[in-house]
């Protein structure tokens, strides 16, 4: 099931053009890593989706099945205020503001929801402890489990690693790539190589002159496909 397809659309700002001709398709289930030079229209696409700007052309279209309001999002490190007063617990919960229907407080549903994504990515002994005490990697962790708290279908995930050391950094992707299989979507933004070779099944490039949709397996037989792999020194040639 097809959740998200843009078809000959043209983002940017201010009626300038940073990709032109875009089509692409996010299916139910589907890894897809968003990949590609700075400037190149990475955050344009993303904020696109987000419907946080409209396209110059075309449009993206939701399946029936998915709001808008249930895209669990989890924005650039440099983006997030990292010295929230609030515990764990209380971020967590404030990922379901989007859709929250109550004056006063969370649910009890709402609570137990927290509590069981809290268990699922390891936090379950911080869920009191003050969010800036926290280590890096339990930072993002609480972080991904707010961005859950919002969807149980699709994850935009905009470079949730960057920052963190080589273990909290394999930690998270593991948790990702469970979390799909699992049957969540994820749509990943990244500049690391390991996602794009190891997890994703689908590949969207930008680039200044162009872009890539399609398969991971068709990409690195392409020309940025191999460059990517060069540059992060995976060179297969």
């Amino acid at each position: 099931m097809e959740l998200i397809k843009g078809d000959d659309i043209t983002i940017g700002y201010d009626g300038e053009p940073v990709v032109s001709h875009l089509t692409f398709s996010v299916r139910s289930g589907d890894y897809l890593c968003i990949v590609g030079e700075n400037g190149s229209g990475k955050s344009t696409f993303v904020k696109t989706v987000l419907g946080l700007i409209p396209p110059l052309s075309g449009q993206v279209v939701f399946s029936p099945s998915l709001r808008p309001d249930s895209i669990g999002y989890l924005p650039q490190k440099s983006m997030i205020q990292r010295d929230f007063p609030s515990s764990v617990m209380e971020i967590v919960l404030s990922g379901c503001l989007n859709r929250h229907r109550r004056l006063f407080g969370y649910s009890r549903e709402e609570r137990d929801k927290a509590e069981s994504i809290i268990s699922r990515l390891g936090l379950d002994k911080l869920s009191s402890s003050s969010f800036q005490e926290l280590s890096g990697g339990q930072q993002q962790r609480t972080l991904l489990a707010r961005a859950l708290m919002a969807t149980e279908r699709l994850l935009l995930l905009d470079e949730p690693v960057t920052g963190l050391d080589p273990q909290a950094t394999a930690e998270l992707y593991s948790i990702i790539r469970k979390l799909q299989e699992d049957g969540i979507t994820v749509m990943m933004v990244t500049h690391d190589i390991h996602p794009a070779l190891n997890d994703a099944d689908m590949i969207l490039h930008f680039s200044h002159t162009g872009y890539y949709f399609g398969s991971r397996d068709e990409y690195f037989r392409t020309e940025p496909g191999l460059k990517f792999l060069k540059e992060a020194g995976h060179d297969h040639s």
